[in-house]
């Protein structure tokens, strides 16, 4: 199985340790003698570019120390090769929080909620090809507890499958059911998509949003190299939802991170229709919390 790497930085720093470390394993080898291995020494540090200065990010070993000693050993020293056991290799962002928070599992998870005193569960859907998905949390609500995030589809409610159902349909049938068990079958945001990318030495990671709308990328930036589209919504900053934020907010959410940022983002077109009949003041009650380490 082949390794996967969480950013394009991660994959080009490993190939690039394991390189000078090919490299000097050949020179340290060699038997032709002292003149040829200092031949060697001399010559391998110009075939490859220094770790500390790599695609715009500060690799010295100075500023990994202060983001280890503020990031709760987030990440390895340059040159640890950190790799888990799912085969994901990342010397760059290392076991980065952000990651497993905003990971987008597969398959289908059953979720058993319960309404409040008032009777209410805390969510709203919205009917999209077919389809129907959570377009509002509430928070602290029993949805917000069980789980649920803006984007989820929901596939069948109490044994029923709510696939072809109406907006108005699901509302209703939730508002009925039994407020002591509601069992639902619910997809991981299966119109979203995770891009985690790396600030360089400025802070930058190297795309521009109006409205929570992506709409320029720089050349050559973090975000260019993996994968940032326009006409995309972000969605979630490091697993935390900031639908409804206002721009200036979702750039404190970011400028609060470290050098590592995931970002999950939606195609616009469809970020509409999930969220076309919410109203500001709606919005206002969304639920923002970064959600548990399962």
């Amino acid at each position: 199985m082949s390794n996967l790497y969480p950013s394009l930085e991660d994959f080009n720093v490993d190939k690039l340790q394991k390189a000078q470390l090919n490299a000097m394993a050949q020179a340290q080898s060699a038997s032709a003698g002292a003149s040829a291995i200092g031949a060697s020494r001399d010559i391998s540090p110009s075939l490859y570019p220094s770790l500390t200065d790599f695609m715009g990010l500060d690799m010295t070993e100075t500023h990994t120390a202060l983001v280890q000693s503020h990031g709760n050993d987030l990440i390895p020293a340059v040159g640890s090769g950190w790799q888990t056991s799912s085969n994901v290799v990342a010397p760059v962002t290392g076991s980065d929080l952000g990651i497993v928070r905003a990971e987008i599992k597969q398959g289908i998870q059953p979720l058993m909620l319960c309404k409040d005193a008032k009777g209410h569960i805390g969510l709203c859907v919205q009917s999209v090809d077919k389809g129907i998905f959570v377009s509002f949390v509430s928070r602290d609500s029993p949805a917000a507890m069980g789980g649920l995030r803006f984007g989820d589809q929901i596939l069948g409610i109490n044994n029923e499958s709510v696939a072809g159902w109406s907006t108005e349909k699901t509302m209703k049938f939730l508002s009925n059911a039994d407020g002591s068990k509601i069992t639902l079958m619910k997809r991981d945001r299966p119109f979203e998509r995770t891009i985690t990318m790396n600030k360089d030495s400025t802070g930058y990671a190297g795309f521009e949003f109006r409205n929570g709308k992506v709409l320029n990328i720089a050349k050559d930036s973090s975000a260019a190299r993996n994968g940032m589209l326009i006409e995309h919504n972000i969605v979630e900053i490091n697993g935390q939802n900031v639908v409804g934020l206002k721009d200036k907010e979702i750039i404190e959410v970011i400028d609060k991170l470290p050098r590592t940022v995931t970002v999950t983002v939606l195609p616009s077109v469809i970020y509409e229709q999930i969220k076309k009949k919410l109203g500001s003041s709606l919005l206002k009650l969304m639920d923002h919390s970064a959600p548990p380490i399962a």
